[in-house]
């Protein structure tokens, strides 16, 4: 597969072992740095066709507190990507030849953190839902197939279709970001 291309493939049953196994060594290197250390993304969601890349959301205390998590995880191998644009995170990416991983820190309890917790939370209990959100990346997937930006620029409106149910769901349910069904929790 080219790097750059876009590609959606079924649910592998290994992503969730995949992700214990990056996730083990960032826990032990962060400590009390890491609040939370959780799967997110597609690849999270039990059933879910996803491109093969394992998102890692680390939430943490103080996102401004670069020299708490930076340096432990470039110990680690993560590549720093300091250029990301997004204010609301900082960006890590695997290193050259080990398996596609994107790393989020975040600040814990702020919006940009219970977003990516509550869509992943909700496409877990909706399936309905949850197989939407996988055929509609596969057609784009093929639509924008050399073109990762239009890609992303499709779903935004299913993207904030799901939110708004899942903001209504959050609410009946009494969701909350300590309560998230993600066993990988630490």
């Amino acid at each position: 597969m080219n790097a750059y291309e876009v590609q959606i493939m079924p649910c592998q049953t290994q992503w969730p072992a995949q992700f214990e196994r990056i996730a083990t060594p960032i826990r032990r290197s962060l400590q009390d740095i890491a609040v939370r250390v959780e799967h997110i993304g597609s690849t999270s969601i039990p059933g879910c066709a996803a491109k093969p890349i394992i998102d890692i959301q680390i939430s943490v205390t103080d996102l401004q507190s670069l020299e708490g998590y930076v340096h432990p995880l470039r110990e680690l191998g993560w590549m720093h990507r300091a250029d990301n644009p997004d204010l609301t995170k900082r960006f890590f990416r695997e290193s050259p030849g080990c398996e596609r991983t994107h790393i989020h820190v975040r600040q814990a309890g702020s919006w940009s953190e219970q977003f990516a917790l509550l869509f992943r939370d909700y496409l877990r209990c909706h399936p309905e839902e949850r197989d939407a959100y996988a055929d509609m990346k596969l057609r784009l997937a093929e639509q924008y197939r050399h073109d990762r930006h239009g890609y992303t620029d499709a779903k935004s409106p299913f993207i904030w279709s799901v939110m708004q149910k899942a903001s209504e769901w959050s609410q009946l349910t009494g969701w909350s970001t300590g309560r998230g069904t993600d066993q990988g929790r630490s």
